[in-house]
């Protein structure tokens, strides 16, 4: 097997076919390239038995022969491969061992390294900063200015008329169609166009060609769906191709031109801009007003303006969560709306809060989301790579076996990133991360974010922090009322204000809210150079598609999702000692109150006196009273919080797919299990050391278990009662005043201290509560009619209490309902907090 000897400025590495070779940043590869534009882990080399093969694994930036990106491809003596860019990218010569320029020595790869540390190689040191850098374009095609303003021109390699597919770029690579031949998609390698996407399926689609000469798509069951025009088509399900149709499958996109297909990789370099949108709430307020402005591709954006300036609302707006009511959102010529199922998988986003479980360790929060997010065929093997490859480019791989809550303000935030960053998304939004953190962990953030630019990702950042603005391209200011103040470089921006710090623009704001900044701003020649353009471009009047296409598909089939949602949340209660140490207190304590009432009297009927009046039982009232109270509480106290603490983590992961009743049944499953033995626990205690009846209604000997039921099923209830009150609130806080009025509500209508049947009114709102009925259960066991009979009208017998068969099971039915009906509520609720193109 021959050996093959690589060059690069001057240092040479003997490549052994034994095993295959690593080329990236990563430190820890084989060949390291110290070049922003190169990726983590961009490529590898290896012998594949007839030949020398080199495979780029996904990188952003590309790898390149003879000026054509490449994805698999046999090289050999006399090759010359580019990473990162066609032209200037770091370049490595291939020849034969013992050929190699000026006898250089020989060493192994992980011996001499690409470039020293500390010591750039000779060559490197006239080019211009990373973020200047742009890659060149042919001259038959149109440099994007500096406004990052896209013209609308005929798309790349397709006849006049032809749609752009990533602005005016050629195709990455293209393939030759023939009649009655499939050509199918996806992971797997024995597919004939092999995607190495993990969004992608491992058997994704198919091309077919018909009888009548035309082409047709057919997706393959597909986790993450199959798009035409970036709608998609329905799984398993087909559609004919016309001329300039745009298949998109996970990071690329196809299209048939006369019998050559060719395919576009979304690799992350893409322009961003928005057209004149407006969002207006009810009332006719217009809390956004006509924002404009273009970025070109690997840029880093910083969104500022005071409270009330409409931040949060463009945030939604660009993303795609609460579409603008005016205007379009393009992400490179697409249209984000009308497209939004096929492009929210290239559109990372990371919200204030954290969207990460903290009580799990980093590594372990990681897999859990990439098992939800990634398609149901992808391996453990093939998602613990991509997760190591995110955790080293985030400099997080040391902190992997820690829990989150022990990092820093800046590491958690760090790894809200990685979870974004780990479906490669090339556009990233990012909304206050730098809120809490001191002066230097601002500073860490913001270049962390420099540097996801300068890897070949555009990304915007809405902060408060006007410490690290000078890092970014571009700085959006706005204005109180939702316009845009000032677009464009942001160490001219003072100077626009005619300020001299940002305070006094801040105070300017507030000291003259009713002035017209927009008015100013569009006055300008800053305005002129960085956002007429785009401003000048009256967005599409297409109408928008249904709400049905514009839904994601989910990557993960339900019973998948409430698979792993399930085993997190338990990993996430496992974690938390606090809480299972509460859980098994809680109802032990609860249980252990009822014995010092009278302990050891029986909880059964007194003997009638010698006159023939029966004599109240108080014991039993009293002791059902306490358990049943106990139950409400602690049932409710273990869902009330859930909901609203992991708001935004359902928010982000139902935008990726997340099934809204799977979440909801994994708090249901979870939480349903431990209510119900904290239920048990309390109905062995309050009644295993007192005198029972001989026999039940329903389980004859085992009263003691017939009567710990409706207290389980009480406390399942009361949970999700909780769990309503966890959707409706805004806020944490507000939660334990509800829990506390919720548990002593119960109290009257227990039918316990007083007498409900009969009771006009009060008697009908009793059924509203599930102690009422959870009571009467038990009740109809210990024949209540008997042991609490109503001492001005004996005749008056609850028919809730009846000793019968027929009365206990209505009880626990309605029960049973109330919480389904919980349920339901929840459900609906839980649609206020989605985004809005999820709502169904």
């Amino acid at each position: 097997m021959p050996e093959l000897v690589l060059e690069l400025n001057g240092r040479t590495w003997t490549l052994d076919a034994s095993r295959p070779y690593t080329l990236g940043r990563d430190p820890q590869g084989d060949i390291v390239l110290d070049d922003a534009r190169v990726s983590w882990r961009h490529a590898t080399i290896s012998w594949g038995g007839r030949s020398w093969v080199i495979e780029d694994h996904g990188s952003t930036n590309g790898t390149f022969v003879q000026g054509q990106r490449i994805h698999q491809m046999e090289v050999g003596p006399g090759s010359a491969v580019h990473f990162g860019n066609a032209t200037d990218g770091p370049r490595l010569s291939l020849a034969g061992a013992g050929s190699a320029g000026g006898g250089a020595p020989q060493a192994q790869p992980q011996q001499q390294p690409y470039a020293a540390q500390g010591a750039p190689a000779a060559g490197w040191a006239q080019q211009a900063p990373p973020q200047q850098q742009q890659a060149p374009q042919p001259p038959s095609q149109q440099q994007a200015p500096q406004g990052g303003h896209i013209p609308q021109q005929q798309g790349p390699g397709g006849g006049a008329g032809a749609p752009p597919v990533y602005g005016d770029r050629s195709p990455t690579t293209f393939h030759q169609m023939s009649l009655g031949r499939v050509m199918r998609i996806g992971r797997a390698l024995e597919n004939e166009l092999v995607v190495s996407d993990l969004q992608v399926s491992r058997h994704h689609a198919e091309f077919h060609a018909t009888p009548d000469g035309r082409y047709e798509i057919r997706d393959l069951g597909s986790h993450n769906g199959t798009y035409v025009n970036g709608l998609p088509i329905a799984k398993g399900g087909s559609a004919l191709l016309g001329a300039n149709d745009i298949v998109g499958v996970g990071h690329s996109t196809f299209r048939l031109v006369g019998d050559r297909l060719e395919e576009f990789v979304d690799t992350g370099e893409v322009s961003f801009s928005a057209r004149h949108l407006t969002v207006t709430v009810d009332g006719g307020k217009q809390i956004l007003k006509d924002v404009s402005f273009g970025v070109p591709e690997k840029s880093l954006i910083a969104v500022i303006g005071p409270s009330g300036s409409g931040k949060s609302t463009l945030l939604k707006a660009l993303t795609g969560y609460r579409p603008a009511n005016e205007g379009d959102v393009l992400y490179d010529n697409r249209n984000l709306y009308k497209q939004f199922a096929e492009l929210r998988q290239r559109i990372g986003l990371v919200p204030q809060d954290d969207i990460l479980h903290k009580e799990l360790t980093v590594k372990k929060a990681l897999k859990y989301a990439a098992k939800l997010r990634f398609p149901a065929d992808t391996t453990q093997a093939e998602r613990s790579t991509r997760i190591d490859e995110v955790l080293r480019e985030l400099k997080l791989d040391i902190h992997k076996e820690k829990k989150i809550t022990s990092l820093s303000g800046g590491q958690r935030k760090r790894v809200s990133v990685a979870l974004e960053l780990l479906t490669k998304p090339s556009l990233i939004f990012l909304d206050e991360p730098t809120s809490g953190l001191d002066p230097g962990m601002d500073r860490d953030v913001m270049q962390l974010l420099r540097g996801l630019a300068d890897d070949g990702r555009t990304v915007l950042v809405v902060t408060h922090s006007v410490a690290e603005l000078a890092i970014c391209d571009k700085l959006l200011v706005m204005a109180p009322g939702g316009s845009v103040a000032y677009f464009g470089p942001p160490e001219e921006a003072l100077n626009f204000f005619g300020y001299d710090t940002w305070a006094d623009v801040f105070s300017a704001f507030e000291n003259y809210r009713d002035y017209d900044w927009a008015g100013r701003w569009k006055g300008s020649q800053h305005y002129q150079m960085y956002a007429a353009d785009i401003d000048a471009v009256a967005p599409q009047s297409v109408g928008m598609p249904t709400a049905q296409s514009m839904r994601p598909q989910k990557p993960q089939s339900w019973i998948s999702q409430l698979t792993t949602l399930v085993r997190r949340y338990v990993a996430v209660i496992v974690s938390d000692k606090g809480f299972l140490a509460l859980s098994v207190l809680l109802p032990a304590v609860l249980g252990a109150v009822s014995l010092l009432i009278e302990p050891g009297q029986a909880l059964t009927a007194n003997p009638p006196r010698a006159n023939g009046v029966i004599q109240p039982n108080g014991t039993t009232t009293t002791v059902l009273l306490i358990l049943a109270v106990g139950a409400c509480f602690s049932g409710a106290a273990n869902s009330v919080r859930e909901l609203i603490k992991e708001r935004v983590i359902y928010e982000r992961e139902r935008a990726t797919g997340l099934s809204r009743s799977a979440y909801l049944m994994s708090k249901v499953i979870v939480l349903g299990v431990i209510t119900m033995l904290q239920g048990a626990m309390m109905g062995a205690i309050g009644f295993g050391t007192r005198e029972l009846p001989k026999e039940g209604l329903v389980l004859g000997s085992s009263v003691l278990v017939e009567l710990a039921l409706p207290i389980m099923a009480l406390g399942f209830a009361a949970m999700m009662f909780g769990l309503v009150i966890s959707a409706l609130v805004k806020t944490a806080e507000k939660t334990m005043p509800l829990l506390v009025m919720f548990a002593v509500a119960q109290l009257p209508f227990t039918g316990c201290l007083l007498i409900l049947n009969g009771a006009i009114g009060v008697n009908q709102v009793s059924y509203l509560f599930p102690s009422r009925w959870a009571v009467a259960a038990a009740g109809a066991t210990l024949d209540f009619n008997k042991i609490f009979p109503d001492q001005d009208d004996p005749s008056n017998t609850d028919p809730l209490w009846e000793n019968t068969v027929a009365a206990w099971t209505l009880d626990m039915a309605a029960l049973i309902t109330l919480a389904v009906i919980c349920g339901v509520l929840v459900a609906r609720f839980l649609r206020r907090h989605e985004p809005e193109v999820m709502r169904n």
